[in-house]
């Protein structure tokens, strides 16, 4: 009994041999005929009986499937991601069919990424550029590629996939640049290639060949992760992948100023001042930095650092308008306790001594914020605000020719 079950067994094997064999020649011919829908039901049907192939049949049947979604390039975008997959089921019986459809591939899909790229269609550059990375893994400067596509179109997930990706598969974009002196200019230049440079040097034209290594991207990859998660609103996954990029590069300013806004956003805003004192400390004449710290000191009213920051602010960049109006509104912001006072006296000699006091040191504020204001009319002719305050102020202290001059410019824009 057990023999007669072994033989229905071979008898069954060989049943199933010779119609996967059937299906696959079916494929095979219609594939030469480019009929890509007849092949791939020819192939459905020999994977249905995938589990009793053997290799060589389980190649062909890879390759012919390959060929088949990917229909000489005209297969849909799931199709083409479909043949590149079964290509990796492609056996040594095959390697060299397959090398060739890959090849074939990759051209095209290097032709439409670029093609895609020059015309600004950066989502679908980026998913040519995948595609010759997952035909050919070892090219990691396409996922690169597919990476940087994918973030100037703003498509965050696939970017940030693509860029944890290139992390963990340990690419850097480390490359070798080939250098020599060319003795006619005096000048060391940057050659193409090292067989273009050993070209030159035998010419006698060029000495001196010297090698240098690009600087790593993965320090910017890590960065670009952690501030698209920020872009995102992820937070923790953002000061995760902070943590990490700042592990490679401490000195990154702009890495630093990243989870600086990133702790101001969660309202930790003596963290942000920490951090903004740090990357002050490694970019001393960076006018934004100070300015925010005038910012945040003013929104806790500590009106004397504020000051100091925004003047500091206005030393490095003298044109900062937001930081001349900050100024304007943070010496004018004394002004209320002033008028509170002014308002409590009574009418006494004493009184109204009191009382003219705090007028001129109101008016001494107005002489104060003025050439803040004046500056930012002489970079913006038209800012409104700034014309109603020195109106307002001009008045105050009897410049009558210069208020009257206000008064027509505020006329002039609202009417």
């Amino acid at each position: 009994m057990k023999k007669q079950t072994l033989i229905a067994a071979a008898l069954l094997t060989a049943s199933f041999g010779f119609a996967q064999k059937k299906e696959l020649k079916t494929a095979e011919k219609a594939l030469k005929d480019n009929n890509y829908a007849e092949a791939k039901a020819a192939l459905s049907q020999a994977g249905s009986m995938m589990g009793s192939m053997d290799d060589k049949l389980k190649s062909k049947y890879h390759l012919l499937s390959a060929q088949a979604f990917y229909a000489n390039g005209n297969g849909s975008d799931a199709d083409v991601t479909k043949a590149i997959e079964m290509l990796n089921g492609v056996g040594s019986d095959d390697a060299k069919d397959a090398q060739a459809l890959k090849e074939t591939m990759v051209k095209k899909f290097l032709e439409k990424g670029n093609e895609h790229y020059e015309a600004k269609k950066y989502g679908m550059a980026a998913l040519n550029f995948e595609k010759i990375y997952r035909v050919f893994p070892q090219d990691t400067v396409f996922l690169y590629n597919a990476a940087i596509s994918a973030d100037i179109a703003q498509e965050t997930d696939k970017a940030i996939g693509y860029y944890n990706e290139l992390k963990n598969v340990g690419y850097t974009g480390i490359e070798t640049e080939y250098y020599a002196f060319n003795t006619e200019t005096n000048q060391e230049e940057k050659l193409n290639s090292q067989s273009e440079r050993d070209l030159y040097l035998r010419s006698g034209k060029y000495i001196k060949p010297t090698d240098k290594k690009t600087e790593s991207k993965r320090p910017e990859i890590v960065k670009r992760i952690a501030q698209l998660y920020v872009a995102q609103g992820k937070d923790d996954m953002a000061i995760q992948a902070i943590k990490e990029a700042r592990a490679q590069n401490p000195k990154d300013v702009n890495l630093i100023i990243t989870e600086a806004n990133l702790y101001y956003k969660l309202e930790d805003v003596a963290r942000y001042k920490q951090l903004t004192e740090e990357a002050i400390q490694l970019d001393p004449n960076n006018a934004d930095l100070f300015y925010n710290l005038g910012v945040i000191s003013a929104d806790a009213g500590d009106v004397e650092n504020a000051e100091t920051y925004y003047k500091k602010t206005l030393e490095i960049n003298p044109n900062y308008i937001n930081a001349k109006m900050n100024l304007a509104a943070l010496i004018l912001s004394g002004e209320q306790a002033i008028i509170d006072q002014m308002n409590s006296l009574g009418s006494s000699a004493a009184d109204n001594k009191k009382y003219d006091e705090l007028k001129e040191q109101r008016l001494g504020l107005y002489r104060k914020s003025i050439p803040y204001l004046e500056g930012v009319l002489n970079q913006e002719p038209d800012n409104i605000a700034a014309i109603k305050t020195l109106n307002s102020m001009y008045s105050a202290i009897g410049e009558d020719a210069k208020a009257k001059e206000m008064k027509a410019k505020m006329d002039a824009l609202e009417n």
